[in-house]
Order: C-alpha cells, then sequence, then structure tokens
C-alpha cells in the first residue's frame, strides 16, 4: 500500500501568516492557527507522514538569524507533539529569492529532497499550501495541490491564479478532515 505522505507550509498553514515582505522573526511573532496543531495531529494518527517545507528567505536576507528560526521550529515542534502530532522532518530554503537554488519553492527541491531521504514516491504525496507558488511546487513535484484560505491567498484572485490547486478549504482542519476520509 502507498505511503501517505502530507507536505505542509509553514506561515499561513500552521501559524498566521506575517503578511506580504513581513517574516515571523521572533517567538513572541509565532502563533498558530486555530485547529492546526489538532489537524496534524489527526493527521498523524490517521497514519500520513507529515513534513514541512517552507521558504525562510528572512534568514538568507540577514532578516533574523538562523538560531532564531531554530528556536522556533523547536517550540513549534513541541507544541505539535503535545497535541499528539508528529512531523517526520522539517525542511526549510534559507536561500533569498536572486538565489536561483533548487530548493526554492516554486522549485520542487525540499519535496524531492525528503521523498529521497525518506524512499517514497511524490506521486503518493500532497502539498498543503497558502500560496499559488505553493500549488505550483506541488504540481513540479508530481503531487497533489491544497490551497488553504487561512493565510495569503484569497478564493477573490481566483482569476489571476497561475496555476489552479486540486483542492481548496479554509484551513488545515478542514483540508485535513477531507484528506483522512479520502483514504
Amino acid at each position: 500500500m502507498p505511503q501517505k505522505i502530507i507536505f505542509l507550509d509553514r506561515d499561513g498553514v500552521i501559524n498566521k501568516y506575517p503578511g506580504d515582505k513581513f517574516y515571523v522573526t521572533s517567538l513572541k511573532k509565532f502563533y498558530f492557527l486555530p485547529g492546526a496543531k489538532e489537524a496534524i495531529a489527526q493527521l498523524s494518527r490517521a497514519g500520513f507522514k507529515v513534513f514541512i517545507a517552507s521558504n525562510q528567505a528572512g534568514v538568507g536576507g540577514g532578516i533574523y538569524e538562523r538560531r532564531t528560526l531554530e528556536a522556533i521550529t523547536r517550540k513549534m515542534l513541541l507544541e505539535i507533539e503535545k497535541a499528539k502530532g508528529k512531523i517526520g522532518k522539517v525542511y526549510y530554503c534559507l536561500h533569498r529569492r536572486d538565489a536561483g537554488c533548487s530548493c526554492r519553492k516554486p522549485r520542487p527541491g525540499l519535496l524531492k529532497k525528503a521523498a529521497k531521504e525518506f524512499k517514497f514516491n511524490l506521486k503518493n504525496a500532497c502539498f498543503i499550501g497558502d500560496t499559488i507558488r505553493d500549488v505550483i511546487t506541488a504540481r513540479r513535484a508530481g503531487c497533489k495541490s491544497v490551497l488553504v484560505l487561512c493565510g495569503k491567498e484569497k478564493l477573490a484572485n481566483r482569476k489571476n491564479w497561475e496555476a489552479a490547486p486540486d483542492f481548496v478549504f479554509k484551513n488545515l482542519k478542514a483540508a485535513a478532515d477531507f484528506l483522512i476520509k479520502q483514504h
């Protein structure tokens, strides 16, 4: 039976989207979205392997330090664990947009790295994000795309989307409920 794999973007999916051109630069600025921890716990209980794949260019741009990102990540993982959720691994791209790396979304490098490291096929995976860039990343990686409307993207912009997501939900909890029922 194929593995059930979920990738989650971080800002706007798990935690409050800081706003265009802003970053979560401290522990005090990291706020879980309502139901996010519970949704991750649900997915974990249902047998999904959950990964986080997120651009965090604020580090590469010198806006905040890598150790701050690591502290935020530790806190996030601890809170998810307390809620009985499990994250397989967190993958970050720290590069700025102009770096030309293969890991910065919408390039699929982070997803491919996880697939290679954990030996799974990306066609069995689903990527949940809050931007059309995440949808494009999913498409380029060969996995299903889920757009959640609790972060950057809004349904009102639909006519301007470069790519159509496979599914759209109001938040991670609604997406998790659907995906669990599908499997």
